[in-house]
């Protein structure tokens, strides 16, 4: 059997793990309950940005122990110090990096949910491992530190392809409008006096589920499909013309979707509306 089917596998058997869950439910509510909806929530999980956070955040953490282990097997004995910083400084910038990954893990189910925890898992024992190899090289023991690094290379590989896996295969935190396009042409959605004020109704436009609220007077559109992890936005709570997420509670707003609190990190696709004859009508922004 080919070295690539073992693997995928070993993660497939990960995924359906359900023994995990014994784990990973009560540490991914701790979380929640650590890291709520709100200004922390945003930092971490890049509301700021437009883009998540962890995967920006992994490029240093490894970039600086994939040198160190450069400087280990090729650099000779000037560069043990060198080798010694980049250690370091992987392990200080494993911190945030953990903390934006644990906060976008905590939002996560099913088999994504238990891949996650080894993912983390495998992580948690590189940074220990490259812990132990700091505190050796510090202590003249370059040897010793050198080992503790190449094994924390290897740990932080086989973390970094369930990290790959969960986004390039599970498509996890992959904005769930990516490949949306929407009504370019008017499509009527619905009877006006089927829309009752602050009631939110979903319809269909095309292929894609489309959020109408009547507002003041105003019927507002935009997907219902939250960008964040394509939680239905019908289901959610208004207020202050805007609409809530009930899955994770990323607050959008209702005249053109714009982002206003995450965890999601970019708007909703808008629609503009028309109505004509009592049907209201939409269209792609």
């Amino acid at each position: 059997m080919p070295i690539v089917d073992i693997v995928r596998n070993i993660v497939s058997w990960i995924g359906a793990a359900e023994p995990l869950d014994k784990v990973a439910k009560p540490v991914a509510k701790t979380v929640q309950k650590v890291i709520p909806p709100g200004p922390v929530k945003d930092a971490l999980s890049g509301t700021w940005l437009g883009h998540p956070v962890h995967p920006l955040a992994t490029d240093v953490v490894i970039g600086a122990w994939t040198s160190a282990l450069v400087l280990d097997l090729v650099g000779g004995e000037r560069s043990a110090p060198a080798a010694k910083t980049l250690t370091g400084l992987g392990i200080l910038s494993a911190v945030p990096t953990a903390a934006a990954g644990l906060s976008d893990w905590s939002d996560s189910l099913g088999k994504e949910r238990r891949i996650g925890l080894v993912h983390a898992g495998a992580n948690i024992a590189a940074i220990t491992l490259y812990s132990l190899s700091y505190l050796a090289r510090r202590n003249g023991d370059t040897a010793s530190g050198k080992a503790l690094g190449l094994a924390g290379a290897t740990v932080v590989s086989a973390g970094g392809y369930l990290g790959g896996h969960l986004v390039f295969r599970l498509g996890v935190w992959v904005d769930r409008n990516a490949w949306t396009e929407g009504a370019t042409d008017w499509q009527a959605v619905a009877d006006e006096a089927d829309l009752d004020e602050g009631k939110p109704v979903v319809v269909h436009a095309g292929d894609q589920d489309v959020l109408l609220v009547r507002q003041g007077g105003e019927i507002h559109a935009m997907g219902d499909t939250c960008s964040h992890a394509g939680g239905p936005l019908h289901e959610g709570s208004l207020s202050d013309g805007c609409v809530t997420c009930p899955w994770h509670g990323s607050q959008f707003r209702l005249s053109d979707g714009h982002l206003q609190r995450g965890p999601a990190t970019d708007h909703q696709p808008a629609y503009d509306v028309r109505v004509d004859g009592g049907k209201v009508s939409v269209r792609r922004r």
